[in-house]
């Protein structure tokens, strides 16, 4: 194969909603990472006319609590569909309005958030929350150890 790799940053016609593709790539937009603290906290926003959120990955250092705030630049409303242990959480989230979710994730992995209202373009906006850590001795398969990063 031929040509040339670039990113959405070099090519800003595909970092908008109604470009060449339907808003942004999962991946393609910034990483974000919680403050530590009790409970950490970590801010999300849905830039206007993207149809992304800002972060679009957030990480934490480790499992627990997360307070998270949600804000949307945007002229649509949106519904953030957000995971907690035990449950999903939603916040409505009307046009240039801020929430808040105070979520729990107490083991590592990938969590996916996003919001699915008005389909957004047929895919929704869709982020994920990486949580660091190592799984519990509890919860390991028996198999040789495996190389860490």
């Amino acid at each position: 194969m031929t040509g040339t790799t670039q990113n959405s940053a070099e090519l800003p016609e595909l970092a908008r909603q109604n470009g060449a593709t339907l808003g942004r790539v999962l991946g393609s937009g910034t990483v974000g990472h919680a403050e530590e603290g009790s409970p950490m906290r970590a801010t999300v926003r849905i830039p206007e006319d993207e149809l992304v959120w800002e972060p679009g990955i957030l990480i934490l250092p480790h499992g627990g609590d997360l307070e998270l705030t949600l804000i949307n630049d945007d002229k649509n409303t949106h519904c953030a569909v957000l995971p907690s242990n035990g449950d999903s959480q939603f916040i409505w989230l009307v046009n240039h309005s801020k929430g808040k979710a105070n979520l729990n994730l107490d083991g590592p992995g990938y969590y996916w958030f996003g919001s699915r209202t008005g389909n957004d373009e047929g895919r929704g906006l869709t982020g994920a929350i990486i949580v660091q850590g190592d799984t519990p001795d509890e919860a390991k398969l028996d198999r040789p150890p495996q190389p860490q990063p």
